[in-house]
């Protein structure tokens, strides 16, 4: 016999009674309210897949650049591709998000970014192996002894490698939080991936004879995309199975709960009912709903702020390894691995900080717009101070310092030949550089004019160097090692830069909590979600999208040597002039976070206009003198978080945002 179960008897009790008058819990029978928990763990780890695989490709520019020779420009219209596949889809479904399965569009996501993960590892093996760039030498009578300095030496290609072998506001900060992790494990993986060589499993490691630090280094960036690609396969899995949408809290008190059985099954209750969705009705109040945010002048300016952001960030995010790697003389491997394990963890705890103190204080929405105001512009100043962390050039001969080694004497740049190698036969377009015992890095053994050398792979020596004899050494025993010298100054100079780097991150980011913050307390509860899909199409069309590209080719400017490809032209830069690249980068940087400072000054007034503080509560000048009804002046009464478990409205708009594919830049 079945009973049916209302609604007050389940509130009223904490047990069913089976037909033999025995108990059975209620959490054994129902299990509809453990479905926001899967929903909540499969969105954390979707947007922890998601910050895994985009802080990985980042951190793989370098490598990429080096392995299908292309210029920092060219990457970053590759990186800015990215976003043509968010501008697609990123309007239609945010502002069709509450109309259809929601659930299902994230799963789809997450199957895309994982097919065009697998895609991407294509060309490696479509390619073939990795030839870097090096010198022909010559053997001599003594099998232990080469000569890089030959006259009539002619050859201008790459050699081929002979010696290869085969509670709601709980949840809403603690879920976008979760998607920090998924950086700082992709960067981990990035600089695991960077240290291991290209072609590993199939080539002679031993045999080859540059290291990590070496500009013609490139790691296995292949390999991490592979990982990348099955992580979002297993994050799409559980949005498949779960409903369209889930029922707002207390609903299921209010449902009744029918047939239940007499055995102990389970209960069942009445299936989320899939919303229809209108396309006409949909397009009609588009535009209205468009014109009603843009008419908001502080989301306006937000949409301003949020841009010169983005701007900022992607320039930052694409290439800090470069600019660690050339500026203080670390490897990517290493300046990834940095990142992954102090600046994201740094971030994370910045970010978790600036949430705690607006619930612990009960930081009003003025209050809010003043501590992010003054964050970034503490993070900005401190920020400025990135330009005294100064390095030397490389020093090489010919190139960025004369053959004669005296600095203080000019000479004509871009004059590689001199009298002591102009007997050589050198060709201008090769890079393999050494390092002389006179400290300066001369382009190939060639070009330091050495005659004889002695080892195999990283342990050879060249010996004999006549352009380093110049220098006071005794003739016949001038000696040159592989690779370019080292410059210790810059070495040591790097720990201070971390550390700056850390203390300003950490500020910037105390301030980025509030900052969303404002965005969802200054729009209407019927536009949030629309608000954060327009927010985030702006960002990314006006920020992700050519912020790569513009910062790649004002790098690409101060390249002083180009590598060459296998067919012929130019390939990634194998020399930047590193005063021309701070000053360019930094510069960039710091323009943008200036035009953030003037903007968060007047977000911060046109805040404090609108608003008043009236005690303990903040009053909505605006939408008061506005309000027409009563649901209307309760919503503008005083100041209520978004996700606020205030009243029945607040949680319905937080459901709709945790809910949202797009509240967590799932599509970003």
């Amino acid at each position: 016999m079945d009973r049916s179960v209302t609604a007050g008897q389940l509130k009223d009790k904490s047990l069913f009674q089976d037909t033999d008058d025995s108990a059975v819990p209620v959490k054994g029978v129902c299990h509809s309210c453990s479905k926001l928990k899967i929903f909540l763990g499969a969105l954390a780890f979707s947007f922890f897949a998601k910050g895994f695989s985009g802080s990985y490709m980042k951190s793989m520019s370098s490598q990429i650049e080096r392995r299908f020779e292309i210029s920092s420009s060219i990457f970053g219209i590759i990186d800015g591709s990215f976003e043509i596949g968010n501008l697609m889809v990123m309007v239609l479904v945010s502002y069709l998000g509450p109309r259809v399965h929601r659930p299902k569009v994230i799963g789809v996501g997450c199957l895309i970014m994982s097919l065009g993960a697998f895609l991407s590892v294509i060309p490696q093996f479509l390619m073939g192996r990795y030839n870097y760039e090096r010198i022909t030498v010559t053997v001599d009578n003594s099998s232990m002894s080469v000569s890089a300095c030959s006259p009539g030496l002619s050859v201008s290609r790459p050699v081929t490698d002979a010696t290869e072998t085969p509670s709601a506001m709980k949840n809403f900060g603690l879920v976008r939080s979760s998607g920090m992790f998924g950086p700082t494990l992709g960067f981990l993986l990035g600089s695991f991936c960077a240290s291991l060589w290209v072609d590993i499993g199939v080539v002679d490691i031993d045999a080859i004879s540059i290291n990590p630090k070496d500009t013609r280094w490139v790691g296995a960036w292949w390999l991490g995309l592979l990982i990348c690609g099955g992580v979002n396969f297993i994050a799409s899995l559980p949005f498949w199975f779960l409903p369209s949408s889930l029922p707002k809290e207390g609903q299921n008190e209010k449902m009744k709960i029918s047939h239940l059985p007499v055995q102990g099954d389970h209960c069942k209750t009445d299936s989320p009912v899939q919303p229809q969705l209108d396309f006409s009705e949909a397009v009609k109040d588009f535009l209205p709903a468009l014109k009603k945010l843009f008419g908001n002048p502080i989301f306006l300016v937000f949409i301003f702020l949020t841009i010169l952001q983005y701007n900022s960030l992607v320039g930052v995010i694409t290439y800090e390894t470069k600019f660690m790697e050339q500026q203080f003389n670390v490897s990517v491997a290493k300046a990834i691995f940095l990142i992954g394990v102090i600046l994201l963890p740094i971030t994370i705890m910045g970010m978790f900080l600036g949430g705690f103190l607006i619930k612990k204080f009960k930081l009003h929405i003025t209050e809010m717009a003043k501590f992010a105001c003054i964050t970034f512009i503490v993070a900005y100043l401190l920020n400025l101070l990135y330009f005294t962390c100064s390095c030397e050039v490389l020093q090489v001969a010919g190139l960025t310092a004369p053959y004669s080694g005296l600095k203080h004497l000019s000479f004509p740049k871009n004059n590689f030949m001199a009298s002591c190698n102009a007997d050589c036969g050198c060709k201008l377009d090769q890079w393999d550089p050494v390092c002389g015992d006179n400290g300066i890095t001369y382009m190939t053994a060639c070009f330091a004019g050495c005659k004889s050398s002695t080892g195999t792979g990283k342990n050879m020596v060249f010996h004999n160097c006549s352009c380093v004899e110049g220098q006071g050494h005794g003739l016949g025993n001038s000696s040159a090692v592989l690779g370019q010298c080292q410059r210790e100054s810059c070495t040591k100079a790097f720990p201070y830069f971390l550390a700056l780097q850390t203390a300003c991150a950490f500020i910037l980011v105390l301030g980025g909590t509030p900052t969303y913050m404002i965005m969802f307390r200054t729009v209407s509860p019927d536009l949030k979600s629309f608000a954060v899909g327009i927010e985030t199409l702006c960002g990314r069309i006006l920020g992700g999208l050519p912020a790569p590209i513009y910062f790649g080719a004002l790098i690409d400017e101060t390249c002083l040597k180009w590598g060459t490809k296998n067919c012929g032209g130019s390939g990634s830069c194998r020399v930047y002039d590193t005063k021309a690249f701070r000053n360019v980068y930094l510069g960039l940087i710091a323009g943008l976070r200036a035009g953030c400072c003037l903007l968060y000054i007047v977000i911060s007034v046109l805040i404090m206009k609108r608003f008043k503080l009236d005690g303990k509560e903040t009053t909505d000048i605006k939408n008061t003198e506005r309000s027409t009804s009563k649901e209307a002046a309760i919503d503008n009464k005083k100041e209520i978080l978004p996700c606020a478990r205030t009243s029945e409205e607040s949680e319905e708009t937080c459901a709709e945002l945790l809910w949202h594919p797009k509240a967590f830049g799932l599509y970003s």
